[in-house]
C-alpha cells in the first residue's frame, strides 16, 4: 500500500513538489499488477508522427524505384543511337585511293580537315584476314589496326587546306605503338587522328592516333606521313 501511495503521489498533479508535477498527465497513466501500482507510459504524439513519415518517406522511395524502373524497360535496340555520318564511304573512296581487301574506314564521325578526324571500322567475321587470324579464335591483325588508323590519317591529310595529293602520300614510320586489348568480330573499332606537326617543305606530317572499342583505348601511337604535291 505504501508504495501504491508513493507512485499516485508522484503522478498527482495537486502534488507541487513532485518534480514532475507540471507535465501534462495524459502522457501517464497507472496499472495494477499483482497489488502493485506501475506507471503506464502511452505513445507520444512526436513517436507517433515521425512513424507516419518514415512509413510515408518509404512508400514514395519504393515509387520512385518503380518509376526509374519504368524508365529502364527500353528496349536496348532503342536506347543507343547510330554513329553519324559526315563523310560517307562513297567520299571516302573519293580521298583515298584504297579499295577492297585493304579499304578498312567505313565512315567518319567528325571530320577537320587539315587538323583531324574521327573514323569507325566495322570488324566483322566476313573480313577477309579472319580465316588466318585466328582460325579458332578470330582477331583483327594489330597491323591491321595500325594501316586503317594511318587510312583516318591520310582522310586529314589529302586536303587543299594542307597540300596533300593521293598519288604521292605515304605511311612512313610508326613510334610509341602500344596494343592494350585485342579487337574481335562485332566489334567497331573508333579511330582518332591529330595532325601534330607539320613540315610543308619536306613533305611530312606527324600525328597521333588512338583507337577505341566500347570507349576504352585499344591502340595508340605516333604516325609519320610523308606526302608529295598535287601539281
Amino acid at each position: 500500500m505504501a508504495s501504491s501511495a508513493l507512485a499516485h503521489s508522484l503522478i498527482s498533479p495537486h502534488n507541487s513538489h513532485s518534480p514532475i508535477s507540471n507535465r501534462t498527465p495524459k502522457t501517464l497513466s497507472v496499472s495494477s499488477f499483482n497489488g502493485f501500482s506501475i506507471p503506464r507510459i502511452s505513445r507520444s504524439p512526436l513517436v507517433s508522427n515521425q512513424s507516419k513519415t518514415t512509413h510515408t518517406s518509404l512508400i514514395a522511395n519504393c515509387a520512385s524505384t518503380a518509376s526509374d524502373s519504368s524508365k529502364d524497360e527500353t528496349p536496348i535496340e532503342l536506347r543507343f543511337p547510330a554513329f553519324p555520318t559526315v563523310v560517307d564511304i562513297n567520299q571516302i573512296r573519293e580521298i583515298l585511293p584504297h579499295r577492297f581487301p585493304f579499304l578498312l574506314v567505313d565512315r567518319v564521325i567528325e571530320y577537320n580537315p587539315g587538323v583531324s578526324a574521327v573514323g569507325i571500322k566495322n570488324v566483322t567475321i566476313n573480313d577477309n584476314f579472319f580465316p588466318g587470324h585466328f582460325p579458332d579464335r578470330p582477331i583483327m591483325p594489330g597491323v591491321l589496326m595500325v594501316e586503317a588508323m594511318a587510312q583516318v590519317g591520310g582522310l586529314v591529310m589529302l586536303q587543299p587546306e594542307v597540300g596533300g595529293s593521293r598519288d604521292s602520300f605515304f605511311f612512313a614510320g610508326i613510334d610509341k605503338v602500344r596494343f592494350r586489348k585485342p579487337v574481335v568480330a562485332g566489334d567497331t573499332l573508333v579511330m582518332r587522328m591529330t595532325l601534330t606537326k607539320l613540315q610543308k617543305r619536306f613533305g611530312i606530317a606527324k600525328m597521333d592516333g588512338k583507337a577505341y572499342v566500347g570507349g576504352e583505348v585499344v591502340c595508340e601511337g605516333e604516325f609519320l606521313m610523308a606526302m608529295g604535291s598535287s601539281e
